[in-house]
């Protein structure tokens, strides 16, 4: 695995995920608590063996590349790295610098991936959240002498529409392949007599967006070729034209590259026994270290609540939620079903004091506030006496200081809502 070269795809503007990604790339959103979406597959590799990974990233890259470069540090002897490789301009004044899609990303940086000579290059996505160990994927890959891999999923019907499915023959080999299918025609065609995995329901193979692909056939695939997506078009035209296999994986995993997708991962690691979980100290989720305090509590009520270190909370009721590093609770607070991301930094006495005289909440949650289904993005400042719970039950909108994205409130980083707010 040491001759693997790791590609974590750092996807677009991340639209979809918008505010969170206003200031940051999605690989950078924080999540449960105290970690970044880009730890997720690159604790994965590091578990499996691989230790060259670049990231691909093009937007508001630089809190990404902050964190990269701060927590995953290799010693001078392992020869392991993690590198950003933003979009730049590397040919001709006429030549775009921007990536145009996941395939038109690594077309642009092949010269810098194959100068490491790999013998197989790992293609991941920086917005899933799962655990895989791909020394089977590429194990398999291997055995089978395939041009390219493809880590598929068993799904069931109602999910099909939202993804690529594909069939493959007894060998396991690819034969066909279609890009999120709608009508019951495609999705007959690409049902199997039998479920591949432990539900009996999941009788499709999705595309999860991981590969596996030999040097030279990446190469073939992407130069003199303008198409720009994988899942779009690179895949399929491979499929008809070499030795494309499909690897099953039946463990958890969630793209999450929607506000809500987002908002239901995050509680769902509250759970007792949840999908995902980072509590595995045989397979840490690696992060920046920030030697915090441990949490302080005093007269509260947690359930089904993550508390992150370096909190204060005082007299709070927390039930189904995230609590982020460094989260202020003033007195009082309630927060249900909810993700607070917490802060970047402590405010000293000093700066409590030059807030209040310019009328201003300090970073946290003032008291007495209630929160219900919400995101609270880093370094919010929400006064006393707010609530935050669209009752109103609007799908979406964009507010002062906060927007609302499928029915959730999402308060953006560094975003000051004044006391008494009712959203």
């Amino acid at each position: 695995m040491r001759n693997v070269i790791g590609v974590i795809l750092g996807g677009g503007q991340g639209a979809r995920l918008f505010p969170l990604t206003q200031v940051r790339s999605k690989p950078a959103v924080p999540i449960g608590g105290k970690y970044r979406l880009i730890d997720i597959p690159i604790s994965n590799c590091i578990h499996s063996g691989v230790d060259k990974i670049f990231v691909l990233t093009q937007f508001n890259s630089a809190s990404l590349n902050r964190h990269v470069s701060a927590t995953y540090r290799f010693d001078s002897f392992s020869g392991g790295f993690v590198e950003i490789l933003a979009a730049e301009q590397t040919q001709t004044v006429d030549d775009s610098d921007w990536y145009q899609g996941t395939a038109d990303a690594v077309r642009k940086q092949l010269r810098r991936i194959h100068s490491r000579r790999g013998h197989e290059v790992l293609i991941l996505s920086g917005d899933h959240l799962y655990r895989m160990d791909y020394r089977s994927f590429v194990g398999e890959h291997r055995q089978r002498q395939a041009d390219v891999s493809i880590a598929v999923k068993p799904v069931r019907r109602e999910e099909a529409s939202g993804l690529g499915i594909l069939k493959v023959d007894a060998d396991g080999r690819i034969v066909t392949f279609c890009e999120k299918p709608t009508t019951d025609t495609e999705l007959d065609e690409l049902e199997l007599p039998e479920a591949p995995g432990a539900d009996p329901e999941a009788r499709f193979l999705a595309s999860m967006g991981i590969y596996v692909f030999e040097p030279q056939v990446l190469t073939s695939l992407l130069v003199g070729n303008s198409q720009d997506d994988f899942g779009k078009h690179i895949i399929p035209a491979a499929i008809e034209k070499l030795n494309v296999f499909a690897h099953t994986f039946d463990g958890y995993w969630a793209d999450i590259g929607t506000i809500s997708a987002f908002y239901k991962a995050n509680l769902a690691l509250t759970e007792a026994e949840p999908h995902f979980s980072f509590h595995q100290p045989d397979a840490p989720i690696f992060t920046h270290q920030r030697f915090l305090a441990g949490s302080r509590l005093l007269g509260c009520r947690v359930d089904r609540g993550i508390i992150s270190e370096g909190c204060t909370l005082v007299e709070a009721e927390v039930e189904q939620a995230i609590i982020g590093v460094r989260t202020i609770l003033g007195a009082g607070v309630r927060i249900y079903q909810s993700v607070v991301m917490g802060a970047d930094l402590y405010e000293s006495e000093a700066d409590k004091a030059r807030n209040a005289k310019n009328g201003i909440p300090s970073i946290g949650i003032g008291r007495g506030s209630i929160i219900h289904r919400a995101i609270i993005d880093k370094n919010a400042r929400i006064g006393e006496n707010v609530i935050i719970s669209n009752d109103a039950r609007i799908d979406e909108v964009d507010g002062d200081g906060y927007h609302i994205r499928e029915g959730i409130v999402v308060v953006p980083k560094d975003a000051v809502i004044a006391d008494g707010t009712r959203i």
